[in-house]
């Protein structure tokens, strides 16, 4: 599955390579990496197990649930045997598909944090997001060739953008079915599919009962319990522009850190503009507003939608987000970090400029952040 969210690559956390011994009493640390289970990216696993042969079979199981969530959410593949997100566009306007039981759930939670977002986390705008996707690609081509790149006229935004929208799509929980009524809609799920399976795979793992352990997806990360000597985990934020840290979280226990940022995917327009894959289904255009949003809360697929969706709005959009999110879901934590270039700090905004740089963040952070680049 080709990767659409490679900028979220910029949230790191402190993992270690190799294995080390645990004490007669204590698990061992173990790592491995594999870039062969699909979305692609580079997959990490650490874990606190009582040994290698543990490790490995849970290493083994990671590398399977991946494949098949890659499987199961892929736009531009077939897979023998599974009616997957390419089948469901392929099928648009001819028929229902019947489709495995997860895409269905998946699609629901697209659908709620669309709903939150008002509309500006949406899975249904791929026909807008495969136009940029053309002139990205062209354009990163043109710009390694030393010459700067064509940029889509909003006369041909707004045709693919009006083939978008939920109520386009019919989903029968009950027969587990996906309907795309219009025939020029497509679904996109960059924006989720890689934080659902993260979180799946977590869960999958947690029923295994490790000690500690951390997943670490192309920078979807998620933690499964505290660290087993109770030190917090370490989330390493690193300037948008490259090179150094600017800060560090740290926080204890099972949560996911997940970035958006403008940084991976762009090319540089004829009028000299960057232009990055983080789509405002309102604007039609890339968003402007920030270098990068992290959101951290327990729900990997909840911190995917999030981070997307708080990158296109504004900053008092995003803060009534984050609270509709808590009130919809009473039980969870989430707490985000936003920086934006220091010349766009909207009036009364409570934060710290570091370099270039203009840093904020939710309340419940106050105590956790460090910054290392000032």
């Amino acid at each position: 599955m080709k990767n659409k969210c490679n900028a979220k690559l910029i949230l790191i956390l402190s993992l270690l390579t190799g294995c080390s011994a645990g004490s007669e009493n204590r698990p061992a640390r173990f790592s491995a990496v594999t870039t062969e289970a699909g979305f692609d990216t580079v997959i990490t696993l650490q874990e606190w197990v009582d040994s290698q042969e543990e490790f490995t079979r849970h290493f083994t199981m990671v590398q399977g649930q991946f494949r098949h969530y890659n499987d199961l959410f892929d736009i531009y593949n077939d897979y023998e045997g599974i009616a997957n997100i390419r089948t469901i566009n392929e099928n648009a306007g001819i028929a229902p598909v019947q489709t495995d039981p997860e895409v269905v759930e998946m699609l629901l939670q697209a659908r709620e944090f669309y709903e939150l977002s008002d509309g500006c986390f949406d899975v249904t705008i791929g026909s807008l997001l495969q136009v940029w996707h053309n002139y990205r690609d062209q354009g990163i081509e043109m710009n390694l060739a030393g010459s700067k790149a064509p940029v889509p006229e909003m006369a041909e935004l707004q045709a693919a953008a009006a083939h978008s929208g939920w109520d386009k799509i019919v989903i029968d929980e009950e027969n587990s079915t996906v309907f795309i009524t219009d025939p020029d809609v497509a679904l996109d799920v960059g924006g989720i599919a890689k934080g659902f399976a993260v979180e799946k795979t977590a869960l999958m793992l947690a029923e295994e009962n490790p000690a500690s352990g951390v997943i670490n997806a192309g920078g979807n990360n998620r933690t499964l319990a505290s660290k087993p000597d109770g030190s917090p985990w370490v989330v390493r934020i690193q300037n948008p522009d490259g090179g150094e840290r600017m800060l560090l979280v740290e926080l204890p226990g099972a949560f996911s850190f997940v970035t958006s940022g403008d940084y991976e995917r762009y090319f540089i327009g004829e009028d000299g503009k960057h232009y990055h894959h983080i789509i405002d289904p309102r604007t039609l255009y890339p968003a402007d507003y920030y270098r990068s949003v992290t959101v951290i809360t327990e729900d990997s697929g909840a911190a995917d939608c999030l981070s997307t969706a708080l990158f296109v709005m504004s900053l008092s959009e995003g803060q009534q987000l984050l609270e509709r999110y808590r009130k919809a879901h009473p039980d969870a934590s989430c707490e985000a970090v936003w920086i934006m270039d220091a010349d766009q700090v909207p009036d009364n905004t409570e934060g710290k400029k570091t370099g270039s740089f203009f840093v904020t963040w939710t309340a419940g952070l106050n105590d956790k952040i460090t910054f290392e680049l000032n």
